[in-house]
């Protein structure tokens, strides 16, 4: 009995430890190195994407912001506020529009400079034109070659007729650079005869230094010379006619 008993016993551990030998656990599902490296890239690239939506939204957000707060800039904005310290450096359009009074003035004042002792230039025999030979060409330019009268003569032409050509527009930039001439002379018969006059904090008895008016015409001289004559001249119409031609070609 004893030995049934053994035998039943070892048949039934026997039979349990073959049917745990055919249990097979379970175990997690496998996925290739390469499926989940791409699983991991396409949900890095879907957050970039999105991340780039969100901050385009706050971008367009902030234009819509700023777009809707500028103020339209006034005439007053534009003479107090950071134009007031902007230099010009195109002098087109309306920032021209100064330089015509400014030409046309100069040119006019200029022409009785040229017609001493009578209403055209180089008056000879007159007191006023032989003055001038007298007590400025000869004692301040008498290093210049040949008769004096000749340079008076000359000084009064270019001054006369300069001053019609500059007020006029017309080879604005000979005439700017003739009459600058002129002016400097001018500029050094005043402080060769007289000196600075205690410039700039001396006080004289005519309220104004004598090399003064020469100098700030030479200066306004100079800066047509640079620059042409601007609008409302003749030359002005002849460059837009030339260069229209030269386009067509």
């Amino acid at each position: 009995m004893k030995t049934s008993i053994c035998i039943i016993s070892v048949t039934a551990i026997l039979l349990a430890s073959s049917t745990n030998a055919f249990v097979v656990p379970l175990a997690r599902p496998y996925h290739p190195p390469s499926l989940i490296t791409t699983a991991t890239t396409a949900s890095a690239d879907t957050a970039t994407v999105a991340l780039q939506m969100s901050e385009n939204d706050e971008d367009s957000d902030l234009t819509t912001t700023t777009t809707t707060t500028t103020k339209k800039e006034t005439t007053w904005d534009r003479i107090t506020g950071p134009k007031l310290f902007k230099t010009v450096t195109n002098w087109n359009g309306i920032h021209s529009v100064p330089l015509v009074p400014l030409r046309i003035m100069t040119g006019l004042l200029m022409i009785h400079h040229g017609s001493e002792g009578g209403l055209g230039p180089a008056n000879f025999g007159t007191p006023e034109f032989q003055g001038f030979i007298d007590y400025i060409v000869k004692p301040y330019f008498g290093f210049l070659p040949g008769p004096p009268e000749l340079w008076s003569a000359l000084h009064d032409y270019v001054e006369f007729g300069g001053g019609i050509l500059f007020a006029l527009g017309f080879l604005t930039r000979p005439a700017s650079l003739a009459l600058l001439g002129t002016m400097m002379s001018a500029v050094y018969f005043h402080l060769s005869s007289v000196g600075l006059q205690g410039f700039p904090l001396g006080h004289v008895s005519n309220y104004s230094y004598d090399f003064e008016e020469p100098m700030l015409y030479s200066l306004i001289f100079l800066m047509f010379w640079f620059n042409g004559a601007g609008p409302l001249s003749i030359d002005s119409i002849i460059y837009n006619t030339i260069s229209q031609e030269e386009e067509e070609e």
